[in-house]
């Protein structure tokens, strides 16, 4: 090999790093013994359009540039560290046929530093891997060497093989090489026998060794058995472990010309390649999500095929001398830089090609100095159009959507109404559709009120039987409020959920449900005690805002009850009725389920209170209470026991697959707190890293900021929220079961946070939102007090007791005809102690006991709600 072939390429943080060998300038007529290892660091100028060095470093060793080869380069992790540094494998030959190899780690000064050297008696040709540690593998003799910094002898596997397509890190079994070999039939007959014909049909077999733990792993969870004879190169794209199973994502490409896209050991697409003898793939994930597989040709060609209804070849590209991956350009997303082979050029980034296959397109030989405003206008403009379209074109598939479920309830209620009109004419009584069409029969006749028709079949559903007088005298209400009902079970708790619609404009301070058995039990009441939450989601599932129960301030004790010994008992959720709330919105009742399985098969009705205000003179609210059949719920003990109403929290491709309904009955049973996280001297980035990594969290589908865990043991369950408001300082959410949880929590974070970290419980709220609130409460306190003194004069004066003959005066008949006989004189005698009586009570008034209840209760929720705002400023 030539001095000035003795070059490689390596993306390195967006930078390009070209390694390259050169003599030492000597003295003349001395001998030339040394040889140095030269780095230049590049990075690409957005301004010229260039890459432009912005260092280097040298490397000094002992021996002739015939001796001394760059075997290969790659990045790998320091185990010391954990930091990720380029890694360089040298070869420098020396008598007796003995070659020394070195491994040289890069650090950020440009420094070398020697990790391990070892040597051997042949040279290393077949399969060479760098992996973590830095660590060092390859094949010899269908045999598997390694070598790493923590050992620097060299250790030989327990197995034979034919090559190695690829080597990388899967979950807790570490480093695992994924090797073919000669296929080993078992001696038993427990294997399968799929599996077994399959090995003795091809004569071959996958294999995955694991080197920490050294144990073999089943290779058909990679592909199966048929693909080892032409399968020359893979790349894992995934892999985890789920209910103690390896799920495994893979691409992989062959000698049939073909790249094949792999998933849990099964072929799920296939896509042809322009070029022969494909040798290498990676992947490389753009601006836009797509991932890209960029397959390398022995003969020096590159293309790059894209995954999205299928696979297929995207664009194609000939004479390339390499292809790095890295973000060149800065924009926190994947580019592909090309380098091509230029005979008349010598430096080897002088012919580029920077590319996302989309909005970034850089290239070489553009003269870009003259027109660079223009260029990244354009650029930023085609970038600022391609998401107005997606945007329009997310709209319009939700606009079809409603359209489809619109015409389809249509549909349903002219077969309805047909349905109807035949038995009211042949006089037979109409059934309505069965109790799990209750959601659609409440769509029907919001659609019925919207479009000003009238049913022809009765919809009203009867009040049950259990029902008190109040509830099924409340007022019916026009609007239709509830759009779903749902129930979900947790531990030892259910969860009633009741989505409001978009329609609902009164105050959530008001809102409530209640849970009444529909069976006559004559020893106990059919009211279910439980306690409500509401809990609101925008429409972006940006992020969740709960209004959860507030702990009660420990000197604070409720003032009075808020309702009678006969209601039902619950704790309301924060007071927010002046903030305007938009998205869905959903009323959560939460009782516990072992008193309810105690009947083994339970039916309760649920029912929706809101409370309606009206304003009067004086800034007085005459307040309307109304009261909504949400429907029925049915539990019976098998069903619980089947998992029937249990939150499913799987893991698919990296996020939380939970419904909407498991997500709010996780955070309907979770106390929530917030911890401000500081950092003076370093950034906050192990947070994130600790949260993926050691808490085991992943995003939910439907809201990306908020994480849940599924860590075994008592964290499980916990769902996590990190908002970084700079790199150091951010605020860490949980939403977790109990007190315990939170002390385990803090307890795993302060071992990866730095010593100078400080962690601060946050109260719920702004100070200057809470400042602005007390204000408010405080006026409304002064307010309710004295329109309430002056509404209590007015009736008292209306409720006061004067006599049985209220008003009537005296002087009604002339006194001298009243004294004229002796019947006279005792009916004046008895009107005079009238009057007397009826002055004596005017000088001491009384009020009516409900009124002053009435008057004593809003009083005190006015005074409650203002020292809950002082407690949590203090």
């Amino acid at each position: 090999m030539l001095l000035g072939e003795q070059e490689q390429f390596l993306s390195y943080n967006g930078e390009v790093l070209i390694f390259h060998l050169s003599k030492t300038k000597h003295v003349e007529g001395a001998a030339d013994k040394t040889m140095n290892l030269c780095v230049r660091r590049m990075a690409f100028d957005r301004d010229t359009k260039l890459f432009v060095q912005k260092s280097s470093g040298v490397f000094s060793m002992r021996g002739s540039h015939l001796k001394i080869e760059i075997i290969c380069c790659s990045c790998t992790t320091d185990s010391r560290t954990g930091i990720i540094l380029p890694c360089i494998l040298m070869k420098k030959k020396k008598r007796n046929n003995v070659i020394k190899y070195l491994l040289l780690l890069l650090h950020s000064s440009n420094q070398f530093e020697q990790s391990f050297n070892f040597k051997l008696d042949y040279e290393l040709k077949e399969d060479i891997r760098l992996f973590t540690g830095p660590s060092l593998l390859w094949r010899h003799a269908n045999k598997l060497f390694y070598v790493s910094s923590n050992i620097c002898t060299v250790l030989s596997a327990p197995v034979q093989l034919s090559s190695v397509v690829w080597t990388g890190e899967i979950g807790d079994e570490g480093t695992v090489v994924l090797g073919i070999r000669t296929a080993h039939l078992p001696e038993s007959e427990d294997e399968d026998g799929f599996f077994t014909s399959d090995r003795t049909i091809w004569g071959s077999e996958f294999f995955g060794y694991a080197i920490k733990t050294q144990k073999l792993l089943t290779g058909t969870c990679f592909m199966p058995h048929a693909y080892s004879r032409v399968v020359s190169s893979v790349y894992v794209c995934k892999n985890e472990m789920l209910k103690k199973q390896l799920r495994i994502s893979l691409v992989a490409v062959t000698h049939k010309n073909q790249l094949i896209w792999f998933q849990d050991g099964l072929p799920k697409g296939v896509c042809e390649l322009p070029y022969e003898k494909p040798c290498s793939v990676k992947t490389a994930v753009t601006s836009s999500n797509d991932l890209l597989f960029i397959v390398s040709f022995a003969s020096g060609n590159t293309c790059v095929v894209q995954r999205r209804d299928s696979l297929q070849v995207a664009s194609k590209w000939q004479k390339v001398k390499s292809v790095l991956v890295d973000d060149f350009i800065g924009t926190g997303s994947e580019q592909l830089l090309l380098l091509f082979k230029d005979d008349c050029n010598t430096d080897v980034l002088s012919t580029f090609k920077i590319t996302d296959l989309g909005v970034v397109n850089y290239a070489s030989g553009i003269n870009y100095k003259h027109d660079i405003p223009a260029a990244e206008g354009l650029q930023e403009n085609g970038l600022l159009t391609v998401k107005a379209l997606e945007t329009r074109l997310q709209a319009g598939f939700t606009s079809v959507r409603e359209l489809q479920q619109h015409l389809g309830l249509k549909k349903k209620v002219i077969l309805e109404s047909c349905r109807a009109l035949i038995d009211l004419v042949e006089e037979r009584t109409h059934i309505l559709p069965t109790a799990k069409e209750v959601k659609w029969k409440r769509a029907i006749r919001s659609l019925l009120i919207s479009e000003g028709l009238v049913s022809l079949w009765d919809d009203v559903e009867n009040p049950p039987r259990s029902l008190s007088k109040e509830t099924s005298l409340a007022s019916r209400v026009p609007e239709c409020f509830t759009e779903k009902l749902w129930q979900r079970v947790v531990h030892d708790s259910l969860i009633v959920g009741v989505k409001l619609t978009e329609s609902f404009h009164l105050s959530l301070s008001d809102v409530s449900l209640s849970l009444v058995m529909d069976q006559d039990f004559s020893l106990i009441s059919p009211i279910i005690e439980c306690r409500n939450k509401i809990i609101k989601l925008n429409k972006a599932f940006s992020a969740l805002a709960v209004s959860s129960c507030q702990i009660e301030p420990p000197p604070k004790k409720i003032k009075l009850d808020l309702h009678s010994k006969n209601d039902l008992k619950k704790e309301f959720p924060e007071r927010c009725s002046r903030i305007q709330l938009d998205g869905a919105k959903t009323v959560l009742a939460v009782t516990s389920l072992s008193p309810l399985l105690a009947f083994h098969r339970v039916c309760c009705i649920v029912l929706l209170h809101a409370k309606k205000q009206k304003r009067r003179n004086d800034s007085l609210q005459d307040s309307k209470k109304i009261t909504v059949l949400c429907g029925k719920i049915f539990l019976t003990l098998e069903d619980i026991s089947n998992g029937k109403y249990s939150v499913k929290m799987l893991r698919d491709n990296g996020y939380c697959t939970g419904s909407m309904e498991d997500i709010l009955a996780v955070l309907a049973v979770s106390v929530r707190f917030s911890f401000q996280i500081v950092s003076s001297d370093c950034t906050l980035t192990p947070v994130n890293s600790w949260l993926l990594g050691e808490m085991e969290c992943t995003p939910f589908k439907e809201c990306h900021d908020n994480l849940f865990c599924h860590k075994p043991g008592n964290a499980y369950g916990t769902v996590f929220n990190w908002t970084l408001r700079n790199p150091f300082e951010g605020v860490l959410t949980l939403f977790c079961r109990s007190l315990t949880v939170v002390f385990q929590c803090l307890h795993s974070l302060t071992r990866v946070l730095p010593p100078s970290c400080d962690v601060k419980l946050l109260r719920s709220g702004s100070k200057g939102i809470l400042t602005e609130q007390l204000a408010l409460a405080l006026e409304k306190e002064i307010l309710t007090s004295r329109s309430l003194f002056f509404s209590k004069e007015s009736k008292a004066e209306s409720s006061l007791t004067w006599g049985n003959e209220p008003g009537k005066k005296i002087g009604g008949a002339p006194v001298t005809s009243l004294l004229d006989s002796e019947e006279g004189v005792q009916q004046f005698r008895k009107k005079f102690q009238n009057e007397r009586e009826e002055s004596v009570l005017s000088m001491n008034q009384t009020m009516n006991g409900a009124l002053y209840q009435g008057a004593a209760l809003k009083i005190a929720e006015a005074q409650l709600s203002s020292d809950m705002i002082v407690w949590r400023l203090s």
